[in-house]
């Protein structure tokens, strides 16, 4: 099969005027988006072109260490972003069970994935493990962040509710139960919905990255199901383990409910 077409620096920078359209309309349109716009622009491309050098040295440098790091940053990075993105200040409680359930479902999914599925040798080679990581990491950060602000919000708009049901005998678990069960289905919806359209709506971008490097399509499409499996199962495990414990912080030591 052919090789990758390598690009020229201004078929690159060509690409850009789509960001540059993207501007012209919001700015037509009246939203004041400019500035995050460019501010997004940027970073995604020093971001990328940091990490392709940092790549280019694991890739020539293997070693389980640096591997484990780079993850563990990106992880980092993920709860961090989740706890920026909310839309109310956090408390120290939900930050900790906010990290605690992305570092578990994702550590288990990867770890299973690695070492059941692709039965990696060695198991630290950074050309399989950091990219499925990122995919990972990216589509849980995701589902917890809709979670997240899906649970406050249906905490808070239902609070009648929730004291009525409390004020009748209810336990905080069942007083909460319709909206923890409402803030998972909201937070596992986008992944769902990427399954249902997969392979005949759009190509994902494993697959599609596969096939352009010269893969072969069969064999694009056995890693980009199994890929996918193992995000629906980080994103469902980071979930539920946020909702069951999430909405606790929402409820003294006394069963009331204390926002």
């Amino acid at each position: 099969m052919d090789s990758t077409i390598d690009m020229l620096f201004w078929q690159l920078a060509a690409a850009y005027l789509f960001v540059l359209l993207l501007t012209v309309i919001v700015r037509i349109k009246g939203i004041p988006r400019e500035k995050e716009i460019f501010i997004a622009t940027v970073r995604m491309t020093l971001q990328l072109i940091l990490v392709g050098y940092i790549l280019v040295y694991l890739f020539e440098h293997s070693h389980p260490f640096y591997t484990s790091l780079l993850v563990v940053i990106m992880l980092a990075f993920a709860i961090r972003t989740i706890i920026k993105r909310a839309k109310v200040k956090l408390s120290r409680r939900m930050k900790r069970i906010i990290a605690f359930s992305m570092t578990s479902g994702i550590l288990l999914s990867l770890i299973c994935f690695i070492f059941v599925v692709l039965r990696l040798s060695p198991w630290y080679d950074p050309r399989y493990v950091i990219p499925i990581a990122g995919m990972i990491i990216g589509n849980s950060m995701t589902g917890i962040a809709l979670g997240v602000n899906s649970l406050i919000e249906g905490m808070r708009s239902q609070k009648d509710k929730v004291e009525a049901a409390l004020m009748l005998g209810a336990t905080p678990k069942h007083a909460a139960q319709d909206i923890v069960n409402k803030a998972f289905d909201a937070a596992l919806l986008p992944t769902i919905n990427s399954m249902v359209g997969m392979g005949i709506i759009f190509l994902p971008g494993m697959m599609t990255g596969q096939i352009l490097s010269g893969t072969s399509p069969l064999v694009a499409v056995e890693y980009q199901i199994a890929i996918m499996l193992g995000i629906v199962g980080s994103v469902s495990l980071s979930v539920i383990l946020f909702v069951q414990l999430g909405y606790q912080t929402f409820f003294n030591r006394h069963s009331q409910l204390d926002l």
